[in-house]
């Protein structure tokens, strides 16, 4: 099994902080600091809201992923326990964000370099895969999970999925017992 990140959304304030670790943990571009206008500020993962929820989404690194399983060419490939994007192969078919059961792909413009775009290039602008790569490159492990104020973010490990299901039958189990004691 796959490691991955979880949030509890009872714990998640909305703060976008796990966003903001995420962008300055992927900072280069054309080996350069990223400009953080808000149309470069691209994270990984995306905090939703509703009207009683609050929690990020992203990447779960799925075994049978079928957003690996649907790419034409081979740019989403498992590595070291994640679902990694070779940015090189994406064509920016979206295929992957149709097939992600939770909306965790999403497409973002990306520049291309002048020598890439050849003379008869129309656009300078490219779209591209996006996915919470678990900070594989980080020796910390994933930026988000240190940042967050509420520690609603845990870091899932094939190993502690026993001992986490078991704490949340516990929960639900004593949560049961409270509504039938009222």
């Amino acid at each position: 099994m796959n490691r991955f990140v979880i949030a509890e959304p009872s714990k998640c304030i909305g703060c976008r902080t796990c966003e903001v670790a995420c962008v300055l943990a992927h900072p280069m571009i054309d080996g350069g600091l990223q400009n953080l206008s808000p149309e470069n500020f691209k994270p990984r993962l995306k905090v939703v809201k509703s009207a009683t929820v609050t929690a990020p989404v992203q990447c779960r690194q799925c075994e049978n992923a079928p957003c690996v399983n649907s790419c034409p060419t081979e740019a989403l490939v498992y590595s070291n326990g994640t679902v990694q994007l070779i940015a090189g192969r994406c064509i920016g078919c979206q295929t992957c964000v149709v097939a992600c059961p939770f909306g965790a792909m999403e497409m973002v413009d990306v520049l291309v370099k002048q020598s890439e775009l050849g003379s008869l290039a129309a656009r300078r602008t490219v779209s591209q895969a996006h996915k919470c790569d678990m900070c594989i490159d980080r020796a910390e492990g994933p930026a988000c999970i240190p940042v967050c104020p509420t520690n609603a973010l845990i870091l899932i490990e094939p190993s502690s999925l026993e001992s986490v299901s078991e704490q949340r039958r516990q929960q639900a189990l004593a949560s049961m017992e409270a509504a039938e004691s009222r």
